[in-house]
């Protein structure tokens, strides 16, 4: 899979045609135009190559995300900011997804409720994590399944399915117009590591983890509370007093926002494929027509690369768990929403569009680096059977390393990735790509927290 492909033996058959052309005077103006002349040629080819390749994994242009209106995104803003919505009023949604860290936290794991600081500096009295690393937010109306094992998602029939079952009612449905994404405030603010507090800490706490709807509608209430949510709430929502609303339509806000601030699509991939061969290095081309023909875009395809399916691609597995194995610290991923074994330590294939921004990588922020990760697909039994606590980029995890899945992760992995194996040169070439992948807009985006929020609770940066 290393092999450059056909592309490049044409581009190397035309630079010998233009040699053979070529005028045997140096002196000439010919003869020293022929290098240059066959390097474009070539170059040429490649690039036509991997366009060709891009279609047939259908990696086309980004379609548009739909439009939304300015009442809608700026009180999702302010919502997701906002840390009224967590049980103890100590996290916000953002927390966990900093603009500043490209809508992550920069941790393996992300650290919850009871916790102070953000990103590097977050630190829980109790050293406690969330069991799997905050995805990042870029894009997401190119997928229809959200978090690691896609618990959250639109069915053929284009029906939204969740956890919580018939609690999200048809009423509820109607009011989410954005397919999975805006379902993506609902369950944070139920999970007790994550936003809502273990039972005595506060009163959305003590209501039965049975009991969703309650949930949301105990953080509705602090909301009305708050005359400057009222306000907004009705404006985002023409025609429906606050008093009618229920938190389907602070959910529907957030992803609004998410959709309104992250979508970036204009990377030098973009312009690559709008007809610029300049857009991409050497490298870049080099390394996307790598990509095209390894097994890598049997996954990572389509406009956000990612299949929005779930492989195992046999990463280690270390941190709390979710009660999975044994130990109770194993997690077997998609299997926990199908409850079919065939699916065990299976995760949703991540987009790839501003991935160099995104680490760490893997569904526990196995790698910090994006080369690292990249290789760890080449010849990934001796990878995963030589990865060590000393390879975890938490130091604080490092001691909970599990060794006694790693033979079971073996006979279950996907076998699209079985046949890779990359040299060095390859994993260089294919890290470069991934920086092709990257919309400079996405780089810097502090501009988008907000002063203040209208609880006046502190705003984490």
């Amino acid at each position: 899979w290393s092999v450059p492909g056909a592309a490049a033996v044409v581009a190397l058959l035309l630079v010998a045609a233009c040699a053979d052309r070529a005028p045997t005077d140096p002196g000439t103006e010919d003869a020293s135009a022929a290098p240059a002349l066959a390097a474009s040629s070539g170059r040429r080819a490649t690039a036509d190559e991997v366009r060709r390749l891009a279609v047939e994994h259908g990696i086309g242009p980004m379609p548009r995300a739909p439009r939304v209106r300015g009442s809608l995104s700026r009180l999702g803003r302010l919502l997701a900011f906002d840390k009224e919505l967590s049980g103890n009023r100590d996290i916000s949604c953002m927390t966990c997804h900093l603009p500043a860290l490209a809508t992550g936290d920069g941790r393996s794991l992300a650290i919850g409720q009871g916790a102070t600081g953000a990103g590097a500096d977050r630190v829980h009295p109790q050293g406690r994590f969330i069991p799997r690393n905050a995805p990042p937010l870029f894009n997401l109306h190119l997928v229809d399944h959200l978090f690691w094992d896609g618990r959250v998602f639109v069915d053929a029939a284009g029906d939204l399915r969740t956890p919580a079952g018939a609690a999200v009612t048809p009423g509820m449905k109607a009011v989410m117009t954005y397919g999975a994404v805006s379902a993506v405030g609902l369950f944070p603010v139920l999970s007790r590591a994550e936003m809502r507090g273990e039972t005595g800490e506060n009163e959305l706490a003590d209501i039965g983890d049975e009991e969703p709807a309650t949930v949301w509608a105990g953080v509705m209430s602090r909301l009305g509370a708050i005359p400057a949510y009222r306000r907004m709430f009705e404006a985002a929502y023409p025609g429906t007093t606050f008093d009618e609303m229920n938190f389907a339509h602070a959910s529907n806000a957030i992803g609004a926002f998410l959709l309104d601030a992250f979508v970036f699509d204009n990377s030098p991939w973009d312009r690559f494929l709008e007809g610029s061969d300049a857009a991409l290095t050497d490298e870049q081309l080099q390394g996307a027509l790598a990509f095209m023909n390894a097994p890598c875009a049997s996954c990572h395809d389509g406009p956000g690369f990612s299949d929005d399916a779930f492989h195992n691609v046999a990463l280690a597995q270390f941190g709390p768990g979710e009660g999975d194995g044994p130990s109770g610290r194993d997690d077997f991923g998609r299997e926990r929403v199908t409850g079919d074994p065939a699916d065990r330590y299976r995760f949703r294939t991540t987009m790839l569009r501003n991935v160099e921004l995104t680490g760490p990588y893997g569904h526990a922020g196995q790698f910090a680096e994006l080369d690292r990760f990249i290789d760890h697909y080449s010849e990934n039994a001796d990878k995963l059977r030589a990865y060590g606590a000393d390879d975890i980029p938490e130091p604080l995890l490092r001691g909970t390393l599990l060794t006694d899945n790693v033979d079971a992760i073996l006979d279950a992995r996907d076998p699209l990735i079985l046949p890779a194996v990359f040299d060095e040169r390859t994993v260089r070439l294919l890290t470069a790509y991934m920086s092709a992948l990257t919309d400079e807009r996405a780089r810097s985006l502090e501009r988008l927290v907000p002063r203040s929020v209208p609880s006046g609770l502190p705003v984490d940066r």
